[in-house]
């Protein structure tokens, strides 16, 4: 929505001092602000923006961005905000242009914030997300992950295989763990499941793959699908099927030596049963 790297301080200082009335306090305040920023070993003095990362950065926006709030509310309209990421609801597209209009002159005119166009717009809650989630079309809405964070997480899958070429399935999937984990406790209120089984589905067939490339030849892919439990013809019929590593990987044989009740004695998390644990238990 707006942009913190530009904010005017004495528009900030001026909402400080409506809480705070002791210059002892609002002193150190505005220093912290101004303190001075180094880029190519040069320090030059801070005229504009909160420090990012700064313990009082997150406390300085909310205050900046507490008139914002009282926009909505004063009219009210039903919204969420984070930080600096709102939605506003409105009942129409002509009411979602003319709140973003004024929203806009508030923000830009009032508060001399610059609002981020490319990830701002008036569109259906569907179309849109908000801190990684989005919701279903349905008359009764659900909550579901959005498709961005969706696509975040495989790029972050496929990168910590990558990084465990090399090693055994075993660390591949200790690697992978801690990363699974992390993300369905953040996405646990999703009400929407296919997304996490497809998942689910999607790193299995990613993980057999990574076993038919470090057998390589043709002989250790047949003696390891004989070692699984298939049947001497059907291992050698699969392991010279000529298919690449990724075909192989989401084929019936593999699917049969590997199933799931496999991955979940070698540890692997399942995205959708921790989340059902997660919602159980809370």
């Amino acid at each position: 929505m707006a942009s913190f790297d530009r904010v005017n301080h004495d528009v900030l200082m001026a909402r400080v001092s409506r809480k705070v009335g002791d210059e002892r306090v609002l002193k150190p305040i505005r220093r912290y602000l101004e303190a001075g920023l180094m880029e190519g070993g040069i320090t030059s003095m801070r005229t504009e923006g909160t420090p990012q990362g700064g313990p009082l950065s997150p406390l300085q926006s909310n205050i900046l961005l507490d008139d914002l709030d009282r926009f909505p509310e004063k009219r009210g309209l039903s919204f969420c905000r984070y930080a600096d990421d709102c939605n506003i609801y409105v009942g129409s597209k002509r009411a979602g242009e003319r709140i973003m209009q004024a929203v806009t002159a508030f923000l830009e005119g009032v508060l001399k914030l610059k609002i981020n166009v490319s990830k701002s717009a008036v569109a259906r809650p569907w179309e849109r997300k908000f801190l990684g989630y989005s919701m279903t079309w349905h008359k009764k809405p659900k909550l579901k992950i959005a498709e961005a964070s969706r696509k975040r997480m495989a790029e972050k899958i496929r990168e910590t295989l990558r990084k465990a070429r090399g090693q055994s399935l075993q660390r591949a999937i200790e690697r992978l763990n801690p990363v699974l984990r992390g993300w369905v406790a953040y996405f646990r209120l999703t009400e929407v499941k296919g997304v996490l089984e497809d998942l689910d589905g999607w790193i299995g067939r990613k993980l057999r793959t990574v076993l038919w490339r470090q057998w390589k030849r043709v002989y250790a892919r047949a003696k390891n699908l004989m070692r699984a439990g298939l049947s001497k013809e059907r291992a050698w019929r699969s392991a010279t099927n000529g298919r690449g590593p990724w075909w192989n990987g989401g084929a019936s044989h593999m699917n049969a030596a590997y199933p799931k009740s496999w991955f979940d004695r070698m540890g692997l998390v399942s995205l959708l049963e921790t989340r059902q644990r997660l919602t159980s238990a809370s």
